[in-house]
């Protein structure tokens, strides 16, 4: 009897340390766009936005695409790396599992994505906030059905979230006259449709248990490769900035009330504007030499809305503030991740995280014959 019982005593002991380990450690969930995904598109096969061709990837890992929009890390990867968070995996990942959400937490971050249902309608196929929080919701029910209710409920509530969404909103909606949002709104009403939308959405993840959200505004949209060479001048696009400006402005005032209002919520609004700016007004600050076209571009013909293994790859791609006509490099993204770990005062999580060395960059030359 006595063997049965310090056998029981063990039996209990290693379950309860196996049920601590999913209280203390931290993950986190990302809801975003194609800045943020990482391979949700492209097991999207009617998707028109996906980073599945030569030459996305190319400076991550074995350099092959991997679903992230450039060619390397997101500022996401950055962060959590440097923050002792582990890197998501995208929810569509064939190989994800309950044990891997508890380990990793999920990335829902879709390329075309907006805050709004009818955003990037034109890539048939990706998924809006809306859809992001449903697909959460399962989630939790998996996680439940395998810890317990009482245990998932502990485990989402210490999680992190990040929101990182409405550039397409803007860039792939209501500037584009094929979207009906471009002349049913002025400016002014499309942001207070958008915020409406967006604090309903963060409402529901805070019944879901999200405490600790960050919601990351916008750059200098208007900067951007695509939106330059729209322009007659080849410079940015002020209204597109002012839009962005705006945008920030209101989703701040609304974090604010958010959480001075939900039970035990910290919503906090990531301003990451003059950081980005600073890049790409200042590049040689920051050691590139360009910041108004892409690296990868399809010879003369531009906008190329994609990178594709027909491109033409700059020479040296660590100068380029923008990997594609959308979409900042891994160099730039690492600068942008250094300065908003230092201007939001990011701390370390889990101290025995560190990043996977096989998905660290190791920027190789460009192709040989692809260099401009």
């Amino acid at each position: 009897m006595g063997l049965v019982v310090v056998w029981t005593i063990m039996i209990t002991t290693l379950l309860g340390l196996a049920m601590d380990g999913y209280d203390c450690k931290v993950v986190q969930f990302i809801f975003g766009d194609s800045l943020s995904d990482v391979g949700n598109n492209d097991r999207l096969t009617k998707s028109l936005a996906r980073a599945s061709l030569p030459w996305y990837g190319i400076d991550f890992g074995n350099g092959l695409p991997n679903g992230r929009f450039c060619n390397g890390r997101t500022v996401a990867d950055i962060i959590g790396d440097r923050t002792g968070l582990p890197r998501p995996p995208a929810f569509l990942d064939p190989s994800l599992t309950e044990d891997m959400i508890l380990e990793n937490g999920v990335n829902y971050a879709s390329g075309g994505g907006g805050i709004l249902n009818e955003t990037g309608g034109l890539f048939i196929q990706r998924f809006s906030l809306h859809k992001q929080l449903e697909l959460f919701q399962g989630t939790q029910e998996l996680i439940k059905a395998r810890i317990g209710k009482e245990d998932a409920e502990d485990f989402f509530r210490k999680s992190r979230y990040v929101v990182a969404l409405g550039s397409n909103d803007f860039i792939n909606n209501y500037l584009m006259p094929v979207y009906s949002d471009g002349w049913k709104y002025s400016d002014e009403d499309f942001i207070s449709y958008l915020m409406e939308t967006l604090k309903g959405q963060l409402q529901i993840l805070h019944g879901l248990g999200a405490r600790e959200l960050m919601v990351f505004g916008l750059g200098p949209m208007g900067c951007i490769p695509l939106q330059r060479v729209l322009s007659s001048s080849g410079g940015c696009q002020e209204r597109t900035n002012k839009l962005a400006l705006s945008f920030n402005q209101a989703s701040s005032k609304m974090l604010n009330e958010l959480s001075g209002n939900l039970p035990n919520a910290s919503f906090k609004f990531g301003d990451a504007y003059d950081v980005v700016n600073d890049v790409i007004t200042n590049p040689q600050k920051y050691g590139f030499n360009n910041s108004d076209s892409p690296c990868c571009s399809f010879g003369q013909i531009r906008p190329a809305l994609t990178c594709v293994p027909g491109s033409t790859l700059c020479e040296d791609r660590s100068k380029y503030v923008f990997w594609d006509e959308y979409h900042p490099s891994d160099s730039a993204n690492e600068i942008i991740a250094s300065e908003l770990i230092k201007k939001f005062g990011f701390l370390r999580v889990n101290e025995t995280n560190a990043p996977n060395p096989s998905q660290e960059p190791a920027v190789a030359p460009s192709p040989e014959g692809d260099n401009s």
